[in-house]
């Protein structure tokens, strides 16, 4: 039998279902993730010479960040929508919905013709695809991290909710190999077709992620609330008017980590080349190596969260962050290659601490009814007010200010703000939130002896 409802509940966990949705939450979210920060890399290298060739070289690399953006835009979006149905209908049949929309959205922007062929038009068009970009990944988060989260047991979320999170960076390396493997074949005509191979390859990605995604089963806490007719009717009307407090630090916990993470595997190739004149390839290999160092971080970040807690282990992140950002451009500017390379590969450290521990910090903080549109709309509206400016800010403080500084310190104001958030948010990580509906929530604030008197009355 489970404990009680604030001790970690001691429940049989099926190991090959458990593996069967590990597998499918980390490959899809990878393939997701390798769709949209492709764009990403892309934005800085090529969209502002393909649809913006008319502007001078700054002012297009902000409109082609400003097509990025759009992306952002769309994630609470589609969180919204996606986690009404993740609530209502589960969490694998509206990971299948996500996962299509986004690879057929990837592929289109392969075959987008550009200035040369359709003028303006081609980065109209671009914008619509990065919404409907932006909205698909809006909604897998939230999903892919349940479906990992509420199949494993409770002692052990903090790891099992960590490998989604993995495939963040794990997306982002296959894009940066797939630009590098491409940019080195075509060469010259990279920026006529060689970039765009790498988006075609998405409709191929989309077979193998739909294949893996259709062998799982619904996860058990889904299950059990569709079986004593527990869900919510309105989960996203209710999440706001229940939670408004969770959602928004879920939102504010995440400055530290994200806005950081754009600047080194976006804005850097702008920052790398441009200002710095370094080759492409010289700034991709550094940026593939962060994410390679990702494979052991957000794990063992997301494994020490369930010994220590969520809380040491995030502000540990948050704090290095703060103080890295300095370091950072400070190795950059060096002039020393060694030193740069080693500045770019090693970006990450701070970021993946933060990362691995925080799908289920986020996810903790909303009970099972309501748990995907909660955590997918909180998690996904910082990629309005950090991800997606992020390059955007900093490439106008270098326009502005011709220095690296108030890139770092805009990156130190994103921690102060994590960090006040961080100290609000309650510490969940030993608390049983495996079937938790507002009912359980609401006795979790009831004083033990009173809920002793009650029963006893």
């Amino acid at each position: 039998m489970a404990q009680s409802v604030g001790s970690l509940a001691v429940q049989p966990v099926d190991r090959r279902m458990l593996m069967r949705a590990l597998v499918a939450s980390t490959v899809g979210t990878t393939i997701e993730w390798y769709d949209f920060l492709l764009y990403s890399t892309a934005a800085g290298l090529v969209f502002g010479k393909v649809f913006f060739p008319e502007a001078d070289p700054l002012t297009g690399v902000l409109l082609a960040f400003g097509t990025y953006f759009v992306g952002f835009l769309a994630r609470p979006v589609g969180a919204a929508i996606f986690g009404h149905y993740g609530d209502r209908i589960g969490r694998k049949a509206t990971l299948i919905s996500t996962f299509t929309i986004m690879g057929l959205g990837t592929f289109l922007i392969g075959v987008l013709p550009g200035y040369a062929v359709i003028g303006i038009w081609g980065g109209i068009l671009l914008s619509v695809l990065r919404f409907i970009q932006g909205a698909g990944v809006g909604g897998e988060w939230g999903g892919s991290v349940l479906l990992a989260m509420e199949s494993g047991s409770q002692k052990h979320r903090g790891f099992t909710a960590s490998w989604p999170q993995f495939g963040g960076p794990a997306g982002l390396l296959l894009a940066n190999l797939a630009l590098l493997i491409f940019s080195a074949w075509s060469g010259d005509a990279f920026l006529v077709w060689g970039w765009r191979i790498p988006f075609l390859l998405s409709v191929v990605l989309i077979f193998v992620g739909l294949y893996i995604r259709l062998r799982v089963v619904e996860t058990p806490a889904f299950r059990q609330l569709a079986e004593r007719q527990k869900l919510e009717r309105q989960p996203v009307v209710s999440v706001i008017k229940r939670h408004p407090r969770e959602i928004l630090l879920s939102a504010l916990v995440r400055q530290a980590e994200q806005a950081p993470f754009y600047i080194y595997t976006s804005f850097i190739f702008v920052y790398g080349t441009a200002v710095l004149g370094m080759d492409r390839n010289a700034v991709l290999i550094p940026v593939m190596l962060a994410a390679v160092t990702s494979i052991v971080t957000i794990p063992l970040a997301g494994h020490l969260s369930d010994r220590f807690g969520r809380k040491p282990v995030v502000g540990v992140g948050i704090v290095g962050t703060a103080i890295w950002g300095f370091v950072y451009f400070g190795l950059l500017n060096s002039n020393v290659a060694v030193l740069a390379f080693g500045a770019i590969a090693l970006s990450l450290i701070f970021h993946d601490i933060q990362y691995g521990p925080q799908a289920a910090l986020i996810a903790e903080g909303f009970p099972t009814n309501v748990r995907y549109s909660g955590s997918s709309i909180g998690y996904q509206l910082a990629s309005i007010i950090a991800g997606g400016p992020a390059p955007l800010i900093a490439a106008a403080l270098l326009a502005a200010y011709s220095s690296s500084t108030p890139i770092a310190i805009f990156i130190l104001g994103c921690a102060v703000v994590s960090f006040v958030a961080l100290v609000l948010i309650p510490e969940r990580a030993h608390l049983d939130v495996s079937v938790e509906s507002e009912e359980a929530i609401a006795a979790r604030a009831v004083p033990a002896g009173a809920q002793v008197s009650a029963a006893g009355n």
